[in-house]
Parts: C-alpha cells; sequence; structure tokens
C-alpha cells in the first residue's frame, strides 16, 4: 500500500519493488557516497523547475513545442568543450527550424548532464565470447569488460560531470553563444554539404531579416536576442542517486520536494509498473516528469499511472512520451488518446520516435532506419489531428557529432557505413546532417497543423 503524499519521503520507495537497480558489493561504500552527494548543491535550481512546468503546460496547449533530445547515455569521456557545444548546437539550429516553422516557440530540453544511467533488456551480453554484466551506464561501472564491476564512487563522479556539463552550457548561454544576431556560427561544417543547406540559408535569412526590422523599430532588445532558457533531464533510474539529490523547500504546511538534479526526470518504459518503486519515487517529487510508453502500455494502465502521477490534474506535471515504433503507432496511440482525454487529464503528449524503431543486425549491431523514424513522426501528426489533441513536441536521440549509428537520410548511410564511426555505448543516435533533415521535414507537417 503506497504512503498518503503527507506521509511521502525520499526513501518511502525502498519498500517497493526497485528494478534495474546496480548491485554493489560493498553496501557501506555505497550509503557512505549516497551521503556525501546529499550534502553538496544541488544541480539545478526549483525556480528552473517551475519555469519549465509552466512552459510544458503551454506546449500541451499548444502555444509552444518541444524539442527533447540528445544522447542514448552519456559518456564520461564527452564532458568537453567541443562535444558539448556541439550538442547544444544541433538543439539549437533545430529549434531555429521549427520555430520558423510553426510560428511559435520551441522549448529546448537536453538529454544531457546527468543521462548516465541506463537500464538493459538482458543483464549479460558478450564481448569477445564472454558473458560480462551489461554495460548500464558510466555512473555504474566502466565500459571495458574488465571493468563492470558496480563501483559507488562513480555516482559521486557523474554528480561532478554533470556539475561540470551544466556549468559550461550555462557559460556559453551567458557568454552570447546562442545569439541570434550570428546564427552562423551555430553552423557545424557539414551543413553545407547537406540536400537542405539552401532551406536552411533562406530561414536564417528571413530570421536575421526580421529581427534587423524589429530593431529599427525598437520592438526587440539584444538582451532578448542573446539569451536562451536551455532545460535538463534525463531518466531517473538510479533511485539512490535521485534520492541523494531530492530537496525539500517551503514551509512546514506548504513544503514540496524537488528532485535537482535535473529539470525534467522521466520514468523508463521498464520501470513503469503502478506497483513499482519508481513510481512511488516519482509521484512524491514536484518536478514535471515523463512517462516513456511502449506500444504495450495498456490505456487503463495508462490512465491510472496519470491519476497516480498527477492526481491534481495540475497542468505542466506530465508529459507522456510515446515510443510506439512505425508498424504500431496507428493502432497502439488512439485507444490511449481516447482514454486519457476521456477522462480530463491535461497531459502533454510526445512523440519519442526512436525507441521502437530500434533493429539488431546480425553481427549484434544496433541501428534505426531513417525512413521508419519518419514515419512513426508523420503517423503521430495525423493521428493527433484526427483526435483533435497536440503533439506538444518530439523526443529523439541525436548528437551534433558525424557519428555512423542510424540508416537512411539524405546521406543515405547503409548498413556497411555503420563501422566507420560508430560511437554509442548503446543505443543509436542521429547524427548531425540526420538531426537537421529531421527537423526541416517536421517543419513541414507543423507548417500543416497551423
Amino acid at each position: 500500500m503506497r504512503a498518503s503524499r503527507s506521509d511521502w519521503t525520499p526513501e518511502s520507495w525502498k519498500v517497493f519493488t526497485a528494478l534495474h537497480q546496480p548491485s554493489y558489493s560493498n553496501a557501506a561504500a555505497y550509503e557512505d557516497v549516497l551521503a556525501r552527494i546529499t550534502e553538496k548543491p544541488p544541480l539545478v535550481y526549483p525556480g528552473e523547475v517551475d519555469q519549465l512546468r509552466t512552459r510544458i503546460a503551454r506546449a500541451a496547449s499548444g502555444e509552444e513545442f518541444i524539442l527533447h533530445g540528445g544522447d542514448c547515455v552519456e559518456r564520461f569521456i564527452d564532458c568537453n568543450a567541443e562535444t558539448i557545444a556541439n550538442k547544444l548546437k544541433i538543439l539549437l539550429q533545430m529549434s531555429v527550424v521549427l520555430s520558423h516553422a510553426a510560428r511559435k516557440p520551441v522549448l529546448r530540453i537536453g538529454r544531457i548532464a546527468g543521462q548516465f544511467f541506463k537500464p538493459r533488456s538482458n543483464e549479460t551480453e558478450m564481448i569477445n565470447g564472454v558473458s560480462v554484466p551489461s554495460y548500464k551506464g558510466d555512473t555504474v561501472h566502466g565500459f571495458a569488460a574488465s571493468e563492470r564491476e558496480p563501483d559507488p564512487e562513480r555516482l559521486l563522479t557523474g554528480y561532478f560531470h554533470a556539475a561540470s556539463t551544466l556549468n559550461y552550457i550555462r557559460s556559453m548561454i551567458d557568454g552570447g553563444f546562442a545569439d541570434l544576431h550570428h546564427p552562423y556560427s551555430w553552423n557545424l561544417h557539414s551543413i553545407r554539404d547537406t540536400a537542405n543547406w539552401d532551406e536552411y540559408q533562406e530561414i536564417v535569412e528571413n530570421v536575421l531579416d526580421s529581427i534587423h526590422f524589429m530593431e529599427s523599430f525598437g520592438g526587440v532588445s539584444d538582451a532578448s536576442l542573446g539569451r536562451i532558457e536551455f532545460y535538463t533531464s534525463h531518466e531517473g533510474l538510479h533511485l539512490g542517486y535521485e534520492s541523494a539529490l531530492t530537496r525539500v523547500e517551503g514551509a512546514e504546511s506548504q513544503r514540496r520536494w524537488l528532485g535537482l538534479s535535473g529539470h525534467l526526470l522521466w520514468i523508463g518504459e521498464r520501470t513503469r509498473a503502478l506497483d513499482g518503486a519508481h513510481v512511488e519515487f516519482f509521484r512524491g517529487i514536484a518536478n514535471p516528469i515523463g512517462i516513456k510508453l511502449s506500444s504495450k502500455a495498456d490505456a487503463g494502465q495508462v490512465v491510472e499511472l496519470c491519476e497516480t502521477l498527477n492526481p491534481q490534474n495540475d497542468p505542466g506535471r506530465l508529459m507522456l512520451i510515446m515510443r510506439l515504433g512505425a508498424e504500431s503507432v496507428s493502432e497502439a496511440l488512439p485507444p490511449i488518446l481516447e482514454a486519457v482525454t476521456s477522462r480530463g487529464h491535461q497531459v502533454a503528449w510526445m512523440c519519442d520516435p526512436m525507441h521502437g524503431n530500434t533493429t539488431t543486425l546480425s553481427g549484434g549491431r544496433k541501428t534505426r532506419a531513417f525512413a521508419s523514424v519518419l514515419q512513426e513522426l508523420e503517423e503521430s501528426f495525423r493521428l493527433h489531428r484526427e483526435a483533435g489533441t497536440t503533439l506538444a513536441g518530439v523526443h529523439f536521440e541525436l548528437t551534433g557529432d558525424e557519428v555512423t549509428e542510424c540508416v537512411g537520410g539524405s546521406i543515405d548511410l547503409n548498413e556497411a557505413d555503420l563501422e566507420t564511426n560508430y560511437q554509442s555505448y548503446c543505443d543509436p543516435r542521429l547524427n548531425y546532417a540526420q538531426s537537421m533533415e529531421m527537423a526541416f521535414l517536421i517543419s513541414r507537417f507543423l507548417r500543416n497543423d497551423r
């Protein structure tokens, strides 16, 4: 039985079944690390979390559009200036394209500064003919086969990597990195080689013309063009880590708990059981939260999750991230849309067209087909239009780097190309050119829905 909300604590989840948690051989060392993390400053500020909830509510009502993207799983080696800047660049460039098409603000949320944990379908995997524990993220253990023993000290290392990443992102934004006066400075070299360069260049020129026109009448300030709001997110998988970064705010009669490891946390498809520890933890924090839902999701269960996690039906609280697959979306999405809306639940509907379209090749390499990702997106826009609901945004695993992990797109990557630069430790991501092409294609759907 769940305690009442007033009896909830950051550790009340411990009496529930907690799936996909690392098993540490030294329990005392693990508890000591959590105690040290508890003493550290939170990674984000409560006011930022509240701002994000307000903006998600606006997106749910069609006033904004959400672009949510980043790595499948972050690696410690990627905590460097160039890689972080490239991640921010691709989200900025995509948001310019989407905002131009939708004629509304784009809310940017990165899978960054905390996406260090990953649930795995199998507990073991084969490496060079040897069975080893499956890789679950750098904050749990190393990627090398010889480093798969969970090490609690890595939680503290992950905290500092997240803090360093956040610090650099904020410094870039404060220093003018996102200034719309200079959108060409966001370009990575390969954009000029994509089929959409002429169209992108035209959009950029239109943006600059609009800025100069407004500035000539004093209608826009330099400060508003030089700054953006950017929020971080990750799957709240490791409950010990999340509990250690949960803080209470407010007086006794109005106090609330916030998970301050990131602005937005989500529950994964594998951990969304109604009687599970993750639902128990998430129901007590005041953050906006997401729920990943596959084609296996039952409409009744989704309604129960909405009632459990948002009993007051507060706008901006819940984001339902549908990861259904191109072959399943037409059948799986409508009953969930009907069940949730008929009960009056206020949610932000998101489309994650990546996870339901993952395939494993004969050699064991995972990939995703650009065409399948696009098909699920197009179907999702259509189904929401027919149901009279709003698709609030999209959720991608992507990178600003020139990786070769997903097949297809205008650059026409095929299976033989994957080994050229396959870097992901887990699931495949759209590369820079594929991400930009996807933004242009989504922009056409958004223009149709205006």
